[in-house]
């Protein structure tokens, strides 16, 4: 899952309560543990714990061996935001770095060079638009 920059600042208010990346990333995935996913179409997902809504987008991706995601990022020398979901893993550092601790398989590839994001992970990428208080619909069916 990636981060608008509205997400981040959500999520740190919120609930990691400090900006360091590894700290925010860790805090969305425990509030992601503890909720429920909701289907809104095909392109809207909302997580939710009852009291929190995590509303998110689904991107288009490709599914490519590690190999040619190498080649892909190799020329790549600014530092991104790194995201390994499988792993559970978030980093702001350089791309072909970031792979080397990537074990051998098929991912799921995104990147975005303007946002300076990069995503690999066995599901489909989300970006996070925004957290914000649960509607009553969600509330209820959290329970």
């Amino acid at each position: 899952m990636l981060l608008t920059r509205h997400a981040k600042e959500r999520l740190v208010k919120r609930l990691a309560k400090r900006k360091k990346l590894e700290r925010v990333y860790s805090a969305l995935w425990a509030f992601l543990d503890r909720s429920r996913r909701i289907d809104v179409n095909e392109k809207v997902v909302i997580f939710t714990d009852g009291r929190k809504s995590l509303v998110c987008a689904k991107l288009e991706c490709e599914r490519l061996p590690l190999g040619e995601i190498k080649e892909r990022v190799g020329g790549i020398s600014r530092a991104c935001e790194c995201v390994f979901l499988d792993g559970r893993t978030a980093r702001e550092t350089i791309p072909r770095k970031f792979l080397e601790s990537v074990p051998d398989g098929e991912y799921c590839f995104y990147i975005n060079r303007e946002k300076r994001s990069l995503y690999i992970g066995s599901a489909p990428p989300l970006l996070a638009i925004t957290l914000r208080p649960a509607k009553k619909s969600e509330r209820e069916c959290a329970d």
